[in-house]
């Protein structure tokens, strides 16, 4: 009995209890005469996430409500908080239109807070996935990012960078298997750069996950080749079951030594080393490239066979024509044709080379 008394008064005394909507949980008394707060779904650093009911619709569908806490009292820099919250709350509404982006179904301030609910997504996250399941094949994987790369393309077509992508903030719809990504930080960040512009001395306003973020995120400057960074780290963690802060980090580069733990095909580990470069300018710069070098895989052999192996047959190597009579494959005939425009590209170039020689040399002088 003690022990009880002592549980729940500790509940009583949690942070998400404290809000508003924490102490409507469980109570029949409506937030807005129109969301039940059924439960807090979890805590970050810039308020509180609760799965709610909304009454006024038929069936009373499950939402979520996310509370925003900016802390801020001056009128003058809450003003400014209101006006980019509610900027950043419609580019939100728009993304929602995508099956993979969960709907924005309203938003509102009530002193001094900012709300906003969303579509609740009926699944698990990638993290219990793996935690429950085990580690993830390559091909797995594979599958992923193609799911998850058309996302992330479409937010940046957007201008919007996610900045706190991991296997938490996607999950996979229990209705239809789709993957969906959740908890934007665009919001967020607005608040708190308004929130901490209100305090003296410097501050910082760092949105994101510290191993899943890349250094120019960690320095206020992230970029849209950022969220590849995350995702690729993601993919580690889907392929080892690591956190990010498991790895070791190169004491020279600062990047992620991965890989001594993970065993994937050479072709995708260089797709992987490329999204974790440090370095912002050596990494993909947009989704559709990785998506580009994903499908080339399955045509990596042949592409081989063209550029660097002489074909049984005894190809041609220079201009001479191909005989009719003599049958050769599409894929021989292409690499043949490559290989006389090399030829004769570079006999030009030579030609070009001898002949700036001869004028250097006084003899068309």
């Amino acid at each position: 009995m003690h022990s009880s008394v002592a549980t729940l008064s500790k509940l009583r005394s949690s942070p998400q209890h404290q809000t508003q909507l924490g102490q409507l949980c469980g109570s029949k008394q409506l937030f807005r005469d129109r969301y039940r707060i059924v439960r807090a779904l979890g805590r970050g650093g810039f308020g509180v996430t609760f799965l709610a009911r909304d009454v006024t619709l038929p069936y009373a569908p499950f939402c979520v409500v996310k509370q925003l806490c900016p802390k801020v009292s001056n009128p003058a820099i809450l003003q400014r908080a209101s006006e980019r919250f509610e900027r950043e709350a419609k580019t939100l509404s728009q993304l929602g239109s995508h099956a993979q982006i969960p709907q924005l179904l309203d938003y509102f301030q009530v002193e001094g807070e900012f709300y906003l609910v969303q579509e609740y997504i009926r699944g698990c996250t990638l993290a219990k996935e793996v935690k429950t399941h085990g580690p993830q094949s390559e091909l797995a994987v594979k599958r992923f990012l193609r799911e998850i790369l058309p996302v992330l393309e479409y937010i940046h077509q957007h201008q919007v960078i996610h900045r706190d992508i991991k296997p938490p903030n996607i999950i996979r719809c229990h209705d239809d298997q789709r993957l969906v990504l959740i908890d934007f930080g665009a919001v967020k960040e607005q608040i708190a750069e308004v929130g901490h512009s209100s305090q003296k001395g410097p501050t910082t306003h760092f949105v994101g996950t510290v191993g899943f973020a890349p250094p120019e995120q960690l320095a206020l400057r992230p970029i849209f080749a950022s969220d590849i960074y995350a995702v690729g780290v993601t993919c580690l963690f889907l392929l080892t079951g690591r956190t990010p802060m498991e790895f070791d980090y190169d004491s020279a580069t600062g990047e992620v030594r991965w890989q001594e733990l993970v065993h994937v095909s050479d072709h995708f580990g260089k797709i992987l080393s490329k999204m974790l470069k440090i370095s912002p300018r050596d990494r993909y710069q947009s989704a559709e490239q990785i998506t580009r070098v994903l499908e080339l895989e399955p045509h990596l052999d042949n592409l081989a066979d063209c550029m660097n192996k002489r074909h049984s047959a005894q190809l041609p190597h220079s201009d001479e024509a191909i005989d009719p009579n003599a049958y050769l494959s599409p894929v021989a005939r292409t690499a043949s044709a490559i290989r006389q425009w090399r030829n004769r590209l570079q006999a030009r170039e030579r030609q070009q080379n001898s002949e700036e020689i001869l004028v250097s040399s006084g003899y068309f002088g």
